[in-house]
């Protein structure tokens, strides 16, 4: 199977499980840990990462995320919004998949 192919099977997979309203935000995390972190990290060991790849792994990472969380009432204009990098951060209390690698 082709690198290309296997990430967007991982990111459909992401997709489904982060998008679930089945699902509680708990296990959507367990999920996420145990399933999804290692097959996209499966030969990290090996890999020279780029700027531009790190780049596309935290974007990849930070979707799936706000995906789990969902978005958030804004308590000043009562608006829905997207949760910022930083709120991601904090609520995961991971670090990210960048410093995984490394």
């Amino acid at each position: 199977m082709s690198y290309t192919v296997t990430l967007f099977y991982d990111l459909l997979i992401a997709m489904v499980v982060s998008f679930s309203r089945l699902l509680s935000k708990n296990l959507k995390i367990k999920t996420y840990r145990t399933i999804i972190l290692p097959v996209v990290l499966y030969g990290c060991d090996t890999w020279s990462l780029t700027l531009r790849e790190e780049r596309k792994l935290r974007v990849f990472e930070n979707m799936v995320l706000r995906g789990i969380f969902g978005p958030r009432r804004d308590e000043v204009t009562g608006e829905w919004r997207r949760l910022h990098n930083e709120e991601l951060n904090y609520l995961y209390c991971s670090p990210n998949i960048v410093r995984v690698i490394k």
